[in-house]
This record gives C-alpha cells, sequence and structure tokens, in this order.
C-alpha cells in the first residue's frame, strides 16, 4: 500500500496571513516527498477560508519547483465549474509543469454553498452528469482534434494546447455510489473514496462498492483505489485525547459548511458555540474516536494494516484538522518515521 498527503490551507484565525497558510503548505509537502509520499493532493473550493484551494493548478506548478519526486495531484477539481477544453488544457500546461508528476483527480463537488456561487441553480444530481459529461472528453481532446455535442457544453473541433508530457495522465474520480464506481471503472479512471468520520464499516462498503464494479467489467485492468481519512499520529494517550477534541471540532465545522445555514462573513463561517457542537453528536469526541485513525503509531498501523488487507492500494493521510501547524507537521513526521516503515 502506498501512502500520499491529502492538504490544504486553511485559515481559523484571522490574524494568520495566507503568505503564511502557504509557506506551511510548502513545508508539509516537502517533507511529503523527503519521506517517501506517492502523491501530494490539493482540492479545489471557492469563498471559504475553512479550505483555501481556489485553482489547485496553481499550488501544484507552484511546488513542482519545490520539489522533485513526488507526484502532485488535484483532489480534487470540481467538474461543474470546469469547460472541458480549459481543464484539458490547464491540466496538461500543469502536467508540463511537473514534468509529467500531475494526477488529475475529478469530482462533482458537495458543497451548496459553492453550488450557488459558482453556478446557480446546480444539484448534487445535475453536477454528477456535469462530471460524466466531462471526464471521456478530456482523453478525446488530448487525443487531438475533437467536436462536442453534449448535454452541457458544445464546442466545434478543437484540441488541448497543449498536451500532456505522455499524452496523457492519470484520472481519478471521487466515487461514494455504485454507479459512480461503475463509471469510473469503465471509463478507466482510478478511485478516490472518503468514509468522512463514518467508520470502518463504510470504508468496507466502499471497497465492496469498488470490488462490484470491478467485477461489472472484467475485462477492464482493475484501476487503483485510493482511501481519504483523517488521520492523527500522536506521541501519547493525552495528545490522543487532544487530537480527538481538535478533529471533533473540524468535523463540527465541516458539518456547518455542508449544511449551508450560517452567516459567512469575510470567508469565515459564523463561529459554532459549545452547545453547538455538542448537538452533533456524528461528530462527538466518542464517534471521532472510534471513526478517524487517531492513536499511536503502533494503533495506527494496527489499523491500516486492515485497510491493506481490504485491497487499498493507497492509503492518503488527511492532514486538514484546524490544528496549529506544529502540531500537523509533528504528526505527519510520526507517520512517516514510525507507521511508514512498518509497510517497506
Amino acid at each position: 500500500m502506498k501512502f500520499s498527503l491529502f492538504v490544504h490551507m486553511e485559515r481559523y484565525r484571522a490574524d494568520q496571513t495566507h503568505a503564511e497558510l502557504f509557506d506551511e503548505l510548502e513545508q508539509l509537502v516537502q517533507i511529503a516527498e523527503a519521506g517517501g509520499m506517492e502523491t501530494a493532493w490539493i482540492g479545489e473550493h471557492h469563498g471559504m477560508e475553512f479550505t483555501i484551494a481556489p485553482n489547485p493548478f496553481i499550488n501544484i506548478a507552484y511546488l513542482a519547483s519545490k520539489t522533485s519526486r513526488i507526484r502532485l495531484g488535484t483532489g480534487t477539481v470540481i467538474a461543474p465549474f470546469w469547460h472541458p477544453l480549459r481543464l484539458a488544457g490547464e491540466a496538461a500546461l500543469t502536467d508540463l509543469a511537473t514534468k509529467g508528476r500531475l494526477d488529475l483527480g475529478i469530482a462533482r463537488g458537495a458543497y451548496a454553498f459553492e453550488y450557488e456561487r459558482m453556478l446557480p441553480g446546480l444539484d448534487a444530481w445535475t453536477a454528477g452528469q456535469r462530471m460524466r459529461e466531462l471526464v471521456p472528453v478530456l482523453r478525446k481532446l488530448w487525443a487531438g482534434d475533437y467536436a462536442h455535442d453534449g448535454e452541457f457544453w458544445k464546442f466545434p473541433k478543437s484540441t488541448s494546447v497543449p498536451k500532456p508530457t505522455g499524452g496523457d495522465m492519470p484520472l481519478w474520480l471521487a466515487a461514494r455510489d455504485p454507479n459512480s464506481h461503475a463509471f469510473a471503472v469503465e471509463n478507466g479512471c482510478n478511485v478516490q473514496v472518503t468514509p468522512l468520520a463514518s467508520g470502518d464499516d463504510e470504508v468496507q462498503s466502499l471497497m465492496d462498492r469498488f470490488n462490484a464494479a470491478c467485477a461489472l467489467h472484467p475485462d477492464i485492468p482493475r484501476p487503483d483505489v485510493m482511501l481519504l481519512l483523517h488521520t492523527y499520529v500522536a506521541s501519547s494517550d493525552t495528545d490522543i485525547e487532544q487530537a480527538v477534541q481538535e478533529l471533533s471540532r473540524f468535523y463540527c465545522y465541516f458539518g456547518a459548511w455542508f449544511k449551508n445555514q450560517r452567516t459567512i462573513e469575510n470567508g469565515f463561517i459564523e463561529q459554532l458555540s459549545d452547545a453547538d457542537m455538542a448537538e452533533m453528536t456524528m461528530f462527538s469526541p466518542d464517534v471521532i474516536r472510534k471513526n478517524l485513525v487517531i492513536g499511536t503509531a503502533g494503533s495506527v498501523i494496527d489499523r491500516l494494516k486492515s485497510y491493506e488487507a481490504m485491497g487499498y492500494d493507497q492509503y492518503s493521510f488527511w492532514i486538514d484538522s484546524l490544528m496549529p501547524f506544529e502540531r500537523k507537521k509533528a504528526s505527519l513526521e510520526r507517520f512517516i518515521n514510525e507507521v511508514m516503515p512498518a509497510f517497506a
């Protein structure tokens, strides 16, 4: 099983500067590369200090100049927000900037907050349909001249300029329901899955859906499947308890952004009170302790060995947590030094 880092800039105090956060992002990716991680993943989000990533290709092109080996991936670009010709060209140019190290991850998106600002009237189902139209078009544009007459996009004969380093690049799709898994396999795409804070039953269920999709298409080579999960490698029992509280708070804010019901001022969501967070029982500290990968190195190794046995090809260390940078860095370094060697 390979390991990767899923990381964003995230601003939780007004006195933090974006320049400081950008420097911290660079440091974390360089630590991941030095530690032998396979990929660093950066997503796309708009108007949210909670997750700062308006165009992951900019971050990736910059990080390409600061690294030499680690692959750099979009985890993920939001399909409905991109014209196919624009995405094909910008991804290909970024692939050139990385010297062929780009992995292109694509999703339908999740936040209604973003839908209503980027494409008013969009809903999750239509976003998924847009993704399904977009994905096959990318490879046709990378191959050469192609004219498209679809439901959402129409354009005359066009080609991607430039084209990827090798003429193509690895594509990854974020998948949850069985139809999404089947679409990914049918289109020769690798699969990214996350149970969020739903626990190991969901981790197994996601693998079952992936395996079922592969079984439907025995003639297609099995793609890779990546598990994305919040992870914290602690130094002590006290450190574990602090991480549990911090990640419980993170998920409460995630839930508030997802519900899209609270006031947003200058990119910050209205603060949650202790009472607000206590009402979100699905993200209580007890649930977070059980369902996320939080523990000292030995317990983390045991948990990850179970995921490897399920058949996951890549495990992505989701580091976003609203924790101070030094705590993120220490956990990542413990993961590299104390956990990864067990999988060498």
